[in-house]
């Protein structure tokens, strides 16, 4: 047996930890796929590198052993008081108890680059299935200043961030996703690799930021508001699903908007590349 699961089996029988299903715990016992997260991370000591959901802290021993600094982000008290013992040696780690959605990022990046001198932020995570989309897009939405986001998420759900916009697999938080950053799928993790096992395959992916977005629109809220509008109504036409939700704009409008743009009056959403919704939400 590797050393993460005895380790993990030890604290759970010493803490009488037993995973915590409303908040979505699973807890990462192989070692091989906590070693290939820290790898793909590319962390080094001119790093501050926060960790979204520690757990039990497998991930956080490695990240520890390799960055300036370690802010661990973790919403169970139980996991907390568990890290601050195991942890007490570490005079660069810190722990804060709270909701990830609502710590203040921006923040809590500037004060630490500035007291410790460090270069970059990368984001590590292993995220609860049910919150990933939320915590995802408040990384990417609030422009922090992070350089990448290693994160192992359900695999269906790394299927559609890592998508090609306009390909299969694509979903509104695609192009977001895209427009942000480089998405890059690093592995697939068996459901045997957790404690509890969960009944699906997680997948292993990272996101690197890009240091400007992937275009250049004028109106990102109108873009992303067009993008959300066409996959709500996925089944329809583009020119449906826009005549249904833009009150300002008539079908007659968007069909003249579309034919000025050499696009299908029959296209889905779904089908369009990011330059054709940005031009799109241009011309409205």
């Amino acid at each position: 047996m590797s050393k993460v699961y005895e380790d993990t089996k030890f604290l759970m029988k010493k803490y009488g930890i037993t995973a915590n299903k409303k908040l979505g715990q699973n807890f990462l016992i192989d070692e091989e796929v906590v070693n290939d997260i820290v790898k793909y991370s590319d962390i080094v000591k001119e790093d501050l590198v926060i960790e979204i959901g520690p757990g039990l802290g497998v991930l956080t021993e490695k990240l520890l052993q390799k960055a300036g600094k370690v802010i661990s982000i973790e919403l169970d008290k139980r996991m907390v008081d568990i890290l601050q013992e195991r942890f007490i040696q570490y005079h660069h780690f810190e722990i804060i108890h709270e909701d990830v959605l609502k710590v203040d990022l921006a923040k809590l990046i500037q004060k630490n680059k500035e007291k410790f001198g460090l270069k970059t932020v990368k984001i590590v995570a292993n995220l609860p299935y049910y919150i990933t989309t939320p915590i995802i897009m408040k990384l990417l939405e609030e422009k922090l200043e992070i350089q990448s986001i290693t994160v192992m998420i359900q695999k269906e759900v790394a299927k559609r961030l890592t998508a090609t916009p306009g390909q299969r697999n694509s979903g509104a938080i695609t192009y977001t996703v895209y427009y942000y950053a480089i998405p890059e799928e690093i592995r697939t993790v068996l459901n045997t690799s957790f404690i509890p096992e969960p009944e699906v395959e997680s997948e292993v992916i990272k996101l690197t930021l890009r240091e400007k977005p992937v275009i250049s629109i004028t109106n990102e809220a109108k873009i992303f508001e067009l993008i959300k509008v066409a996959f709500m109504q996925r089944r329809k036409t583009l020119l449906n699903a826009i005549g249904n939700s833009f009150t300002n704009v008539t079908k007659e409008q968007m069909q003249q908007i579309l034919q000025q743009l050499d696009i299908d009056l029959k296209i889905r959403g779904e089908a369009l590349t990011i330059e054709q919704f940005a031009k799109i939400a241009e011309q409205l």
